[in-house]
């Protein structure tokens, strides 16, 4: 058994960085060299769905210079890397509060996604100022817009952040740290967990085999 969507929690850059005695700055660089690795890796495995946990809510509470850092690093991605996103048949979405962007990287997020719709070999959801009490407290919001008084869970599906993916059904955290911190709160009630100690610029295409061989083995009930 193979997972549809996979979720993954991107730690470690910082503590990569102070490992390998590095500028804080050049571990985040490494971490977005590894997204293009998973993302092979992914799409080599025949994996149609991946869900990268890229920059949260929080995360605007660091410092200028590492949030600017981190603007620079998006904007590389979004302008200079969606060719190579192209050619490798990659369908790129942005989720989260793309509002707290600027005017620039929005439209940069748009074009990517527009770009890469037609794309079928994998769908690459990058979440970008994401939380998951923000995205639950927005789709509230955007049901009571749309005049509803009552949903179900499908209903109320539809106005996620996340709507038209595929709820994952294997989410994994590097660094060691064995929590979610707001990942994807209602589409992972179902999903199988693993962490790892290894942070993620040094996360392997081994050690990623090897999740997959175990999420194989485990017994997935669903509740029933």
């Amino acid at each position: 058994m193979s997972p549809n969507c996979i979720g993954i929690i991107l730690d470690g850059n910082r503590r990569f960085a102070r490992a390998h005695n590095l500028p804080l700055l050049e571990g985040h660089r490494r971490g977005f060299e590894k997204v293009k690795e998973v993302a092979e890796w992914t799409k080599d495995e025949g994996i149609s769905h991946l869900m990268l946990f890229v920059f949260s809510t929080e995360n605007w509470n660091r410092s200028k210079e590492e949030v600017s850092y981190l603007m620079d690093l998006f904007r590389h991605v979004l302008a200079d890397e969606i060719e190579h996103m192209q050619e490798k048949g990659v369908r790129v979405l942005c989720i989260g509060a793309r509002e707290r962007f600027s005017p620039e990287l929005q439209a940069l997020m748009r074009q990517a996604e527009e770009r890469t719709a037609g794309n079928k070999e994998l769908t690459l959801a990058l979440c970008l100022s994401y939380g998951g009490r923000a995205e639950i407290v927005g789709a509230v919001n955007r049901a009571i817009a749309a005049g509803k008084k009552e949903v179900d869970e499908e209903t109320f599906a539809r106005y996620l952040w996340t709507v038209g993916i595929p709820d994952p059904d294997l989410i994994i955290r590097t660094s060691g740290e064995m929590r979610l911190s707001g990942f994807l709160p209602w589409q992972g009630v179902y999903s199988e967990l693993f962490f790892t100690k290894t942070l993620w610029p040094d996360f392997t295409e081994a050690e990623f085999k090897s999740i997959l061989e175990e999420f194989s083995r485990r017994d997935r009930r669903l509740g029933r």
